[in-house]
């Protein structure tokens, strides 16, 4: 079979396509004949510094959607030839990926496999950070930066259907802008006008929920935008700053706190919940309350051009790998 590997880090040319072995499935496991592979910015940092890599070379890919290949012992609910869509701990360029049932999905009615690559990461992500963590209630605002991406597009749209009072978007352009007022926001700020602007929009009282992707300074800033017993929820370190921490002196000031969330520490600790999550999450589609517009979509052949166009921080929505039938 194809793959997509690295064998050292660096920039998207280090990206090979090779051929290997297709895998079998072990207890517990089933293979799946994939059709589409999503794109996230997790696959650019474990290809430039090595993020959550245990070894080398190493095949990257978080998601897939497919059929199912076969089955192995102890899997239940699951036929070969079944239309799903799986989250993995890495491995999902590839023409033939291995998964844990557990994190492996029946698409939902009227989903097609193009669109089913896009559930498995974003749409749970976007439901926990709401839902399980930011504890968002009717009629209470939201911010979230990075709304045009894939995250934050799926975010406004569920805000939006769980009756937020606001919900408002940081972006880096004016074209990401046009886009995000397209998927749920009511208003759009440029990064370098926040949190401004988010003050003057809300009468100077600030929001109740931050969603964060970027970290450093820009969740630093994300706190001081918190209204009164708002909440800031951190997913990510986009921006590559150091380590960060939030003390007292930055909390207690409006009684503000901040909690975090990762995908890919839930799948690892407890993918029982991330099912629940996950399957909470799906209805939101099959329910019509969100749309997961694929924005472009690449060749597996082309991986290195997907990573190049979403490192360049222009691309929307999100990016798919066309890999099988």
């Amino acid at each position: 079979m194809r793959a997509i590997e690295f064998k050292e880090y660096g920039g998207p040319e280090v990206l090979t396509l090779v051929e290997t072995l297709a895998p079998e499935p072990g207890p517990g496991q089933v293979t799946i004949d994939v059709a589409y592979a999503g794109v996230n910015f997790a696959d650019l940092k474990a290809r430039s510094v090595g993020y959550r890599v245990p070894e080398l070379p190493f095949v990257p890919g978080l998601e897939v959607s497919g059929r199912v290949r076969a089955v192995g012992e102890g899997v239940e609910g699951l036929i070969p030839g079944q239309e799903v869509a799986a989250f993995l701990d890495g491995g999902g360029y590839a023409d033939v990926v291995a998964a844990p049932a557990d994190t492996v999905f029946p698409l939902p009615a009227g989903v097609d496999l193009r669109t089913g690559a896009t559930l498995p990461t974003v749409l749970p992500t976007a439901h926990a950070l709401l839902h399980e963590v930011g504890r968002l209630r009717a009629g209470e605002s939201v911010l979230v930066q990075g709304a045009a991406g894939g995250v934050g597009t799926v975010a406004g749209q569920l805000a939006r259907s769980a009756g937020a009072g606001a919900v408002y978007g940081v972006v880096s352009s004016a074209a990401k802008a046009a886009y995000a007022l397209d998927h749920g926001y009511d208003e759009v700020f440029l990064g370098d006008t926040f949190p401004d602007e988010v003050r003057r929009a809300t009468g100077g009282r600030g929001v109740d929920l931050v969603l964060d992707p970027v970290g450093g300074d820009t969740l630093r800033r994300g706190v001081d935008a918190l209204a009164v017993f708002g909440r800031l929820v951190s997913f990510g370190n986009a921006g590559g700053a150091q380590p960060w921490s939030v003390g007292q002196g930055e909390l207690y000031p409006g009684s503000r706190s901040v909690a975090g969330f990762s995908i890919l520490e839930l799948a690892a600790s407890d993918p029982a919940t991330l099912r629940t999550v996950a399957e909470r999450a799906f209805r939101a589609v099959t329910d019509g309350h969100v749309d997961l517009p694929v924005t472009a979509e690449f060749d597996l052949a082309e991986a290195a051009g997907a990573h190049l166009l979403m490192e360049g921080r222009t691309s929307t929505g999100k990016l798919v790998l066309r890999i099988g039938g």
